[in-house]
């Protein structure tokens, strides 16, 4: 593929009835085409001898965002924030800054004036854990949503009120090649977002078994 061809096939954001953000791209011969939907699975953790239901779901761009946000709702008042950063970092490294304790509705609100970092940089992921007990619903850097939870219900009805349906043989755009794009403001409102919330320490794991 020549670099113009290389260039028309960035600018493409649209497969169908599903819009991607500015953050991610799918190779040029298209190993996986985007579409929204949401699949089951189960993370495990063989260390630490526990498997957690997993929910999975891709949503187009003009919702995504308020659909993760609703997602936190079933977290409960207070939450623990993971902030995810591969800016300036080796391929497939990325650093993971901690803020505890922050009520949800104030993280909520920090989130809404970073929206655009949030669906447009691919360098930008975020964790957001309940500070109840093990429940987990992350914004990663390819802007999937994912929810992990012994009770996996509640979020699956909540993606049903949305629109977006349960497909089980659903194919990821992390499981072909693609790209992620970022830039200087990208990094610049990264550092704004990571100073509002504090963050501090790294979070090597979310430790399911406290």
């Amino acid at each position: 593929m020549n670099d113009e061809h290389r260039a028309d096939h960035l600018r493409v954001d649209r497969y169908g009835d599903f819009l991607l953000t500015e953050a991610v791209r799918p190779a040029a011969h298209l190993p996986v085409v985007p579409r929204e939907g949401y699949r089951l699975d189960v993370f495990r953790d063989a260390k630490a001898r526990i498997e957690v239901p997993a929910l999975i779901a891709a949503v187009s761009r003009e919702k995504l965002f308020s659909v993760f946000l609703s997602l936190l709702e079933p977290l409960g008042p207070v939450v623990d924030v993971v902030l995810e950063t591969s800016h300036e970092s080796a391929a497939g490294k990325h650093v993971d800054l901690v803020r505890e304790q922050i009520d949800l509705p104030v993280l909520m609100s920090y989130l809404y004036d970073f929206e655009d970092l949030m669906l447009n940089d691919g360098c930008t992921g975020i964790a957001v854990i309940s500070a109840a007990g093990p429940i987990e619903v992350q914004f990663d850097e390819h802007k999937l949503l994912v929810v992990y939870a012994q009770d996996i219900v509640p979020f699956e009805e909540i993606l049903l009120q949305e629109g977006v349906r349960r497909l089980d043989q659903m194919k990821l755009l992390t499981e072909g090649e693609h790209l992620h794009s970022t830039g200087p403001d990208h990094l610049d409102q990264f550092d704004q977002l990571a100073c509002r919330l504090g963050v501090s320490e790294t979070a090597e794991q979310v430790r399911w078994g406290e």
